[in-house]
């Protein structure tokens, strides 16, 4: 048969990417020390040479297949663009890996355990990149609401988006990031609490209140600990009660 998409083409242009994207295929990840399994949603790339006509999609669907079978650590993220750089015969390919993780919470007091869906979405290329984004829900109570009250302060539902770009990711636990990041919050947020429980988590924000400026201060305070970083982006944003706006923050740094 014609291999069609393995002609010469004498236009000149490398083209930087080219592959497959809105795939999804079910994974199975290792978050903290428990497998998950999750619905991924992929875009899959590889550079192309200047004189072939297009690249193999179906050896990249191939290769997202074969890896999808087996349980991954975040480190094999690595292996796949590798696999891709060896088996097209390229010399870059990408790879994106957005999905929903569920960090196990328990409540405070009544001790009920439930699942808290956080955004995740991996990056990793050839040339050794690798980035994490996590959109991290949770409290935050107002300073100057709670200091003019005669009584109670204004709350509201919060998130943390960051991205974190790193050097090493052998060790790396999204978990633990997730938990680093929403004890940043004036209080954490939990899908089931009963009556006593949402008495301590009420009294907990009203006992640290936080604008968004200082949620961000202490998310970038935060981050900083961690091993194995480069860069990082980080966003605040609180879905104020008593306006029709919200209040936001952000930070980048390049360490």
């Amino acid at each position: 048969m014609i291999d069609v998409q393995n002609q010469i083409d004498t236009r000149g242009i490398k083209i930087q990417q080219t592959g497959v994207t809105n795939v999804y295929l079910p994974f199975s990840i290792w978050i903290g020390e428990e497998i998950q399994q999750v619905l991924a949603r992929l875009r899959f790339t590889v550079s192309l040479n200047k004189n072939i006509r297009g690249t193999h999609m179906s050896r990249l669907m191939e290769i997202l297949t074969d890896f999808s079978a087996t349980p991954l650590k975040i480190s094999d993220i690595e292996k796949i663009v590798k696999d891709a750089t060896e088996k097209l015969e390229t010399d870059f390919s990408a790879i994106k890996m957005a999905f929903k993780f569920f960090l196990k919470c328990t409540a405070p007091v009544s001790e009920k355990v439930s699942l808290l869906d956080i955004d995740c979405e991996i990056s990793a290329d050839s040339n050794k990149n690798f980035s994490l984004k996590l959109a991290v829900p949770f409290t935050s109570l107002c300073p100057c609401s709670k200091e003019i009250s005669d009584f109670g302060a204004h709350n509201q539902r919060s998130i943390c988006r960051v991205k974190i770009d790193f050097t090493d990711v052998e060790n790396l636990d999204i978990a633990e990031i997730v938990k680093l990041i929403e004890n940043q919050g004036s209080s954490k947020i939990y899908p089931i609490l009963k009556r006593e429980d949402e008495k301590f988590v009420t009294e907990t924000a009203y006992q640290n209140p936080k604008f968004v400026e200082d949620i961000l201060r202490d998310v970038v305070l935060a981050i900083r600990q961690i091993e194995n970083i480069s860069a990082f982006e980080v966003e605040c944003e609180n879905f104020e009660s008593i306006h029709n706006h919200n209040a936001f923050a952000a930070q980048s740094e390049t360490l």
